[in-house]
């Protein structure tokens, strides 16, 4: 009787213990992904660098493969934009900002979003505030926000990057 007692009782923690572990932060993770793209995606109410959505030539500083860019600023991050539409020198990006560079495999095939968006209390911020989105066109995810920009990082911490930002130090 002691026996099946304890059978039932090992049954009962180890479900417990599933339930509990099944439930980590890949689920806010993807959630987090899936806003990122969302946000993304939505073209209403940005500012473009310079003023201006024509596509640019990647830089030789770029990381990315795609030959084609163009970058784009929500209501809150394009306060720290200048009157020629570049990024203020030394400015902080405010909570809310949300930036999306538009990634082009050729002159009409949009292929990637790499996004940056200021939300320093979210679980996959980095230590400075940022959650580090990088997303296929189609939504599928090619770089998690969960691993806070670790792949971004080492590229847009180099020198003359202001707030992470790069588009003044290669495009001025």
């Amino acid at each position: 009787m002691k026996t099946i007692s304890f059978l039932w009782n090992f049954r009962i923690l180890f479900i417990v213990f599933f339930v509990f572990t099944s439930c980590d932060k890949n689920e806010d993770t993807d959630t987090t992904d899936l806003e990122l793209y969302n946000l993304a995606k939505a073209t209403e109410g940005f500012t473009w660098y310079k003023n201006s959505d024509a596509l640019l030539d990647k830089s030789i500083g770029s990381g990315h493969s795609q030959p084609f860019l163009r970058t784009r600023y929500n209501s809150i991050a394009a306060t720290q934009l200048d009157t020629l539409g570049k990024v203020i020198a030394g400015t902080d990006f405010t909570e809310g900002s949300l930036i999306v560079k538009e990634l082009y495999g050729n002159q009409t095939t949009l292929e990637m979003y790499a996004i940056l968006y200021k939300q320093s209390k979210n679980s996959n911020a980095d230590a400075n505030g940022w959650v580090w989105g990088y997303v296929n066109a189609n939504g599928t995810v090619a770089e998690p926000s969960a691993n806070k920009g670790a792949g971004c990082i080492s590229c847009h911490g180099q020198s003359n990057n202001v707030d992470y930002t790069l588009m003044n130090k290669y495009f001025p």
